[in-house]
């Protein structure tokens, strides 16, 4: 597992917690993990896809 995939799981444990912290009703906060964990999906998605089309433009 990645650098980036461990504190991305992180945030998405940490963030929630901290929501409940400062006040924020659990019930209002149970969505923020789950939107952080597609949206840090889609992102390593979209970085490895440029990573490959880089690799591609060197390999040329």
């Amino acid at each position: 597992m990645s650098t980036a995939v461990r504190w991305a799981a992180f945030g998405c444990v940490l963030a929630p917690v901290v929501l409940v912290v400062y006040g924020a009703s659990a019930g209002g906060v149970m969505w923020v993990a789950p939107v952080l964990a597609a949206v840090t999906g889609i992102c390593r998605l979209l970085l490895r896809r440029a990573e490959r089309g880089v690799a591609g433009v060197r390999a040329r």
